[in-house]
């Protein structure tokens, strides 16, 4: 067999498949590179989903023209210079082949000039070869060109999805940069098209509403707490704004947007008594940790990072999460029509990068959204203005009726309250089982006949793991024979409740996620898993129940959502009823 070996070019497009995978991944380091270099205000063009045109322009300090050829070297970066910087790095890039390797796989030409220079350099490099080099007028900072790209690796390009679809991939990629670095005025233009353009003026909401719109920024609630070695600044959505996957929960860690399995279920744990299961929040959450802390070096596009003691951090991040949320009364008020739309008005102006006017001139006017007034009032109460769920407010409340057997419509003040008695007695027998658990003052209630539960093996197995548990919770279980066991007893609270079915159920949850910690936090897990299982209410009541039932919910410390994240209560206000009865005109 013969070795072989390769030569410069061939090493170098071989090396460009780790960095450019598609149009996104060339943006994501050519701006982070801009960020990195000290630029405030930063503009990215692309054409055909950047497969035809990527243009960055950015007012860093630019590129020295005796150091324009090393910036196309592979392993050459300013960032760094021995391995032991790896440990202290704040850098978004550091490895040095980003250039090397968008410049093996596409048409490259850099204009880049020093502040102290009089004039600044011209770079063109296809394929990795160059092909011209000459002194230019241009003004401070670096514009780099990529045209064509994978048009010299045909199999390449055969893979790259519709210009649209790369397109969203960008786009995407711009939207969290944005939002990472909020001081920078980014401006994002594909096909002669503005998308958007922030300010760079340090305010996050700002940009949020830009991107997402007024009604996602009408539902956030700041979040600003500092630990030992870390901070977390940002918004957490209000229930209300759930989603369906969980493309929404945005993180950052030192100004690096990344995907971390750890803080992902930290903070849904955290959100877990407000929102129904398989749904996930709206957050846009800033960590700013300690650099010895974390290891940002474990995957080539960096989006992934490895964090020390994982799970004291986790447990850190669920509890502020939870005391976040807990602190704010969380009552959904509902409307029956969206809001008129305000009058559109030009945004503050922004730095302008090089180029940007030239580019601007040739483009339609650009309209864009009236700033967010974020002193409008919220449309969930703060805690200490008006609460709705207390002992003060319960006075005056005044019990209507009841409809469909399942809504009670209570008055109070301007606001029509309608309780769901279901998800209301869930969360009251729920609550009830969480404290005597935490008292641990739980009584078994004998089954007699006993329930016999045929188990799999990976049932079996869980169940073995956890027993112990589940009898400190009032679980009584014995061996049967084979893979059967006896359920004799449960928790005097959950009596009734489908005995069999909610076992199982707490079975398949405690096997779909790793549950780890303390004996108690497992045990705590196990008791949440079986109430939320078994609590199924669904009874007729009279006003007199109803009023026992409205008194224990405001017992509760948190009464607005059941086990499963329902809303136990919604508000209308009578301004929103006169409206719809035109006898206010707006």
């Amino acid at each position: 067999m013969k070795i072989n070996i390769l030569d410069n070019q061939t090493i170098d497009k071989i090396a460009a498949g780790e960095v450019v995978e598609r149009p996104a991944s060339v943006v994501k380091e050519l701006v982070e590179n801009a960020i990195d270099s000290g630029a405030d205000a930063v503009t990215v063009e692309i054409k055909d989903g950047g497969t035809t045109l990527i243009r960055v322009t950015d007012n860093g300090c630019g590129i020295e023209k005796s150091q324009i050829r090393n910036a196309f070297l592979r392993h050459a970066t300013s960032k760094i210079t021995s391995a032991e910087d790896l440990t202290d790095l704040v850098s978004l890039g550091f490895r040095g082949e980003a250039l090397a390797s968008i410049a093996a796989v596409s048409m490259v030409e850099v204009i880049s000039k020093v502040k102290e220079d009089l004039t600044g350099i011209r770079y063109v490099i296809e394929g990795g070869i160059e092909k011209d080099l000459e002194e230019i007028g241009a003004p401070e900072g670096t514009t780099i060109l990529v045209r064509n790209l994978f048009y010299n690796t045909p199999p390449r390009r055969k893979f790259l999805k519709q210009p649209q679809t790369e397109g969203s991939y960008v786009a995407d990629l711009m939207e969290h940069l944005a939002l990472s670095h909020p001081q920078i005025s980014f401006h994002f233009i594909a096909n002669n098209q503005n998308k958007f353009h922030t300010p760079g003026n340090g305010d996050l909401k700002e940009i949020i509403y830009r991107i997402y719109g007024k009604d996602i920024v009408r539902e956030l609630q700041e979040i600003h707490v500092q630990r030992d070695g870390f901070s977390i600044d940002g918004f957490l959505g209000k229930p209300i704004i759930n989603r369906s996957n969980r493309n929404y929960e945005l993180f950052y860690i030192n100004g690096r947007y990344i995907k971390n399995n750890l803080i992902s279920k930290a903070v849904e744990d955290g959100y877990r008594e407000y929102l129904m299961q398989h749904k996930f929040p709206f957050c846009i959450l800033h960590f700013n940790i300690d650099t010895k802390l974390i290891d940002v070096n474990v995957h080539p596009t960096k989006m992934e990072v490895r964090i020390a003691d994982g799970q004291k951090f986790y447990e850190m991040i669920q509890e502020i999460i939870y005391e976040s949320l807990h602190q704010r009364e969380m009552i959904p008020e509902v409307t029956f029509a969206p809001e008129k739309t305000s009058p559109v008005s030009k945004m503050p102006a922004a730095p302008e990068p090089f180029e940007t006017r030239r580019i601007a001139a040739a483009l339609p006017v650009e309209t864009v959204k009236e700033p967010v007034h974020y002193q409008s009032k919220p449309e969930q109460l703060d805690l200490f203005d008006n609460v709705l769920l207390s002992p003060k407010a319960r006075e005056h409340f005044e019990i209507i009726g009841q409809l469909f057997e399942t809504y009670w419509l209570i008055s109070y003040q301007d606001k029509l309250l309608i309780i769901d008695q279901h998800a209301a007695h869930e969360k009251v027998k729920y609550e009830r089982f969480i404290k005597h658990f935490q008292t641990h003052d739980i009584v078994s209630q004998n089954l007699n006949p006993p329930v016999i539960i045929t188990l799999n093996g990976r049932e079996k197995e869980c169940l073995l793991q956890n027993k112990d548990h589940f009898e400190s919770l009032g679980f009584v279980l014995e061996e049967f024979g084979g893979s059967d066991y006896a359920l004799s007893g449960v928790p005097l609270d959950l009596y009734g409740y489908r005995e069999t079915e909610f076992f199982y159920d707490i079975l398949d949850e405690l096997i779909q996620e790793t549950v780890s910690g303390t004996p108690e936090n497992i045990r705590m897990k196990i008791a949440s898993l079986a109430c939320k299982a078994a609590v199924k209410g669904n009874s007729r009541m009279s006003v007199q129940e109803a009023e026992v039932l409205i008194d224990e919910l405001l017992t509760l410390d948190n009464p607005y959502n059941c086990p499963h994240g329902r809303p136990t209560i919604i508000s209308m206000s009578k301004t929103e009823l006169e409206k719809k009865f035109k006898r206010i005109v707006t």
